[in-house]
Parts: structure tokens; sequence; C-alpha cells
């Protein structure tokens, strides 16, 4: 579960090609402690994860899955309209009308039943209550996190999303045809364990995917990852 914890230039006129041949993720990445030390020297620390309330900063956790942050936007803005940013809301509505209504963020569906799954564990495990779930002890509370259909190892930890995608597959480090859970698993198991750490990280991936590492026109010379792209790629200007 996220923590609430947790600058433009000259644009290129190509962006790299994306590494779609590289071999397959291994077991861990030790150069990723170094791509954090990296952005947070450049960027400093964000203060961010989007959210106006604790339930608001959860739904956003799950939308984001597999998706840019501007598309979960879209979807979290709906739900504001809705009034449908409480448990109690997200109960009560139809799973069909909740799906629509989060159609931007991708995978609209599967994304309505984690979000019915986990006001269902709210409501059974901790009486609705969002203060009384996050007096569980750590542990307790993630372990619990980890049985909820949907929720578990992609939101109680490390969020993967497109950006993240991206940074990783334009750097060599993936070929684009990971699952999300070996994605999170390979980024889990390449830095401390810390949740904090990872919510941090997700932020300073958001930002540079926003910012340098774009799907087009990138800008990878003024990126703090610059260093370690490839010289394949950084030549395909």
């Amino acid at each position: 579960m996220p923590d609430p914890h947790p600058a433009s230039v000259p644009i290129r006129q190509h962006a790299p090609r994306l590494n779609t041949l590289a071999a397959p993720v291994p077991d861990s990445l030790p150069i990723l402690p170094q791509y954090f030390d990296a952005l947070f020297h450049a960027q400093g620390q964000q203060h961010w994860w989007p959210g106006r309330t604790p339930f608001e900063i959860i739904v956003g956790a799950i939308l984001v899955q597999n998706t840019a942050w501007v598309n979960a936007a879209r979807a979290i803005a709906n739900l504001r309209d809705a009034k449908l940013l409480t448990p109690s809301a997200i109960n009560l509505v139809p799973q069909p009308k909740l799906a629509r209504l989060i159609r931007s963020s991708g995978y609209f569906r599967q994304k309505a039943r984690k979000l019915k799954a986990f006001v269902t564990f709210l409501r059974k495990e901790h009486r609705g209550s969002l203060a009384t779930m996050f007096r569980t002890p750590t542990s307790t509370l993630r372990l619990q996190l980890l049985a909820v259909h949907g929720i578990g190892p992609e939101t109680a930890v490390f969020v993967v999303d497109a950006y993240t995608r991206r940074i990783l597959q334009r750097h060599g480090l993936a070929n684009g045809k990971e699952s999300y859970e070996e994605i999170r698993r390979l980024v889990e198991k390449s830095l401390p364990n810390d949740p904090q750490l990872f919510n941090e990280f997700h932020a300073l991936i958001v930002h540079t995917g926003k910012n340098f590492c774009r799907a087009r026109a990138p800008l990878c010379s003024q990126c703090a990852l610059q260093t370690f792209l490839p010289k394949s790629v950084e030549g395909s200007r």
C-alpha cells in the first residue's frame, strides 16, 4: 500500500528505440540502487503520492497499475464527480457502472473487481474503517493485503506503471514481455526492502517518465539516467 510520503529543455528529434530484443529479466538488477541514487540526487524527495484522502491514495495505487498516471487521474476525477471516492460508495455502486467510470485507466473491468475486493476486505476485516486498518501492525497488514484478490503483490508494495516499463525497456533491463508481477519482483529484489523507498522510487520514475523519458521526443541528454543508457540506444537519435 503506498505511503503518502514518499524539472524542461530542448527536444530530441526522435525517440530512442525500445529494446525489444533484450535478454529475459534476471531475478534482480544490482544496478537499480544506482538509478535511485541518480534520480534522487537530481530531483530530490518528491513528497508524492497523489490523493486528497488516504482512500483516494489507495484507489490511485490500484488504478495506476500498467498505465500512466494521467489515465488513472482521469478515472479518479470521474469517481470524484460521481461521489464514489469512499469505501461505502465503492461498495454500493454496481460493478459495471464502476468499470465504466474508470475506463480511462485501462483493464477497467479487472480494476473494478480489485476496488470491490479491497472495500470488501476493509469491511470484513476492519469494519470498513481505514483508521482501524492503519493501526494494524505493518507486517500483519501486509499479509492481509497480499491475500486480497487482485490487490496483494501489485499494490501492497511497489507499483508498476507504464513509466516503469518504458525506462526499464529503453535501458535494456526488460524486454517488454514481462508480466506485472515479474517487474514488481525484479524491482523489489533489487532494492532494500523499504516500502517508503519503493514509493519514493516510483514517484521519481513518474517524474522522469513525464519530463524526460517520454514515449516521443525524450530528453535523454537532460535525464539523470543518461549515463546508464546503452550506447546503441543513445546513438539512435
